[in-house]
């Protein structure tokens, strides 16, 4: 009889637990990671790619680090031949059974206030808030700086931020 209770009590903490895995795992991330920044530097950038395995639209809506005082998601273009970086108003879309790629350049978590410089071979938490999957805890692996995945576009032209 306490055998057929423990396991009618496990399968109701799994039957519990199982929608809240079910919505992290409907978004993916792949490939995270930051570059080293020089000393002095108070601001840094996150990449990836966003993988929405769901049949639902999902926003990522936030960020938090202990490496920065401030996160937020940013979008760098070309407007009117003026590079131009500002936050993204009421959070990145990821679209149903697609993804979105966070790159330099692109779209990207940006750092602001960083604690200390990101150095080439560290690795630093990050967690992603998901209007519907929720929280998604990563790690961050810090990449040297002037490596093949620096394609800033709009060298010698203007940055605003706004």
């Amino acid at each position: 009889m306490s055998r057929l209770l423990t396991l009618a009590a496990a399968a109701a903490l799994i039957a519990i637990s199982l929608p809240a895995f079910a919505q992290n795992a409907s978004i993916q991330v792949e490939k995270p990671y930051a570059r080293a920044t020089p000393g002095g530097a108070t601001t840094g950038a996150v990449y990836m790619t966003l993988d929405n395995k769901s049949n639902a639209e999902d926003r990522l809506t936030g960020a938090s680090s202990d490496v920065a005082s401030t996160l937020q998601i940013h979008e760098m273009k070309v407007v009117n031949g003026t590079m131009e970086m500002r936050e993204v108003a009421g959070g990145l879309a990821i679209p149903a059974g697609g993804s979105v790629v966070l790159k330099p350049g692109g779209y990207h978590v940006m750092l602001i206030g960083l604690k200390k410089p990101l150095k080439a071979g560290d690795s630093f938490p990050l967690t992603l808030q998901f209007q519907k999957a929720g929280k998604v805890s990563i790690t961050v692996p810090v990449q040297a700086m002037g490596g093949s995945n620096d394609n800033m576009p709009g060298m010698g032209h203007h940055m605003d931020m706004k």
